[in-house]
Formats: C-alpha cells, structure tokens, sequence
C-alpha cells in the first residue's frame, strides 16, 4: 500500500507517504536529514515518511492525492537509503476504484442491517465486505473502492471491522463516488455491465446521471 500527498500551498515542500492506516495508534518519529519516519511507537511498524524539499525533483505538479510513478519510488528508496532509514517503499499503481461482483451474500450475526458479502473484485479470490445498503444484493455488479482508495471527501479506505466482522473495502453509492446528479436515495450504485476488477470510469460516470 501506498498514499501520497502533496499540498505546498498549505504545508510546503513536503510529500506525505503512507503505507499502513494510522488510525487509533501511538504514534512517534524519527528525524534523518530531510526525511521524518512516522512509526507506531508499541510495535515500531512504519506508518509512513514526510520527505521534504523534493517536489522539485520528483516533478510534483499535483495538489492533494499523488499517483508516483517507478522512477519516483525508486527516488523516494535512494532518499531513505542514503538518510539510514532501511525501509523500502514499493510502487502501487494498481487501480483502487473497480467493478465488483457480489459473489454472495448474508446478514451479519450482531447487526439487524449490515450485510456480509463476499465480492469478486479481480483479485484470485473473492474479498468479504461488510455493507450495509438495503439494496444490495447477490449478482450485482457494484462499484468497490479498495483497500488504498482515497474517497472524494478525503476519507482513506483499509482494511477493517464492522461489528467485529473484516472487511476490505467499501461497495458504494453513487454521491460517495462524487458522481454529479447522484440521486439522493440511499443505497449502492447498481452498474449495468462491466467486468469484475476492472477499473471505475470516473470520467465515463460524470454523464450517468445527466
């Protein structure tokens, strides 16, 4: 897993990588050079790095949620080797917005509306997600935002529990997506085609509801 970041105007020069979730963790740093180690300080498990003073070597002309590139990790890994960090960032540039198939489906033991649903998103297996829309059901084609996705609100989707049940990702509705017009209903957005694992269309999505 990889998030990037970048936001000059409102931090400077610094690039915010994360590879695992932060949340409800003890966290501390360690500061070599120019680079900040953000780790967990119970069990030492890097959460991430701020690098700064690289934009410009990294080419960065993107605000908010940036997608690096091979030769941007491999710039990011020299960066840490040469501060004495160990770690080794990898590049992730699989799609994290894809067509999933709601393979199966059924109610959640501790919950009278969570759905537990075992969803074929492209992977060799099918991946459970917990969901909680009253319209979803078994042989729909869904939209699944995966563990890595980073929503329009800036919200990040990992790997998680809903009433002690796992669940890696999210199936979503249409006004989660951003997707403009999205019906105030509530519920999943339900596609009509499309092939499990296969990336969202974002672009093609805009006129969905034109």
């Amino acid at each position: 897993m990889l998030l990037s970041f970048y936001n000059p105007d409102v931090l400077g020069d610094i690039l915010i990588v994360e590879v695992v979730d932060d949340t409800n963790v003890t966290q501390a740093v360690a500061k070599k050079g120019n680079t900040v180690r953000i780790y967990n300080d119970e069990t030492n498990e890097t959460i991430g790095f701020n690098f700064f003073g690289l934009g410009k070597d990294l080419e960065l002309n993107t605000k908010g949620q940036v997608f690096l590139n091979d030769d941007q990790v491999s710039l990011l890994n020299k960066k840490l080797s040469a501060d004495g960090f160990s770690d080794t960032l990898e590049v992730d540039n699989k799609p994290k917005f894809v067509i999933g198939h709601v393979d199966e489906i059924k109610e959640h033991p501790d919950s009278d509306h969570l759905h537990i649903t075992q969803t074929s998103v492209g992977l060799d297996k099918p991946v459970q997600i917990v969901c909680g829309a009253a319209n979803i059901d078994q042989g729909q084609l869904v939209v699944v935002a995966l563990p890595g996705a980073v929503m329009p609100t800036g919200s990040e989707i990992w790997p998680g529990q809903l009433r002690g049940v796992d669940s890696y990702g999210m199936i979503c509705s249409a006004k989660e997506l951003g997707i403009p017009n999205a019906p105030k209903k509530r519920g999943i957005l339900v596609l009509d085609d499309g092939v499990a694992g296969q990336a969202f269309d974002f672009e093609k999505a805009e006129k969905m509801f034109n």
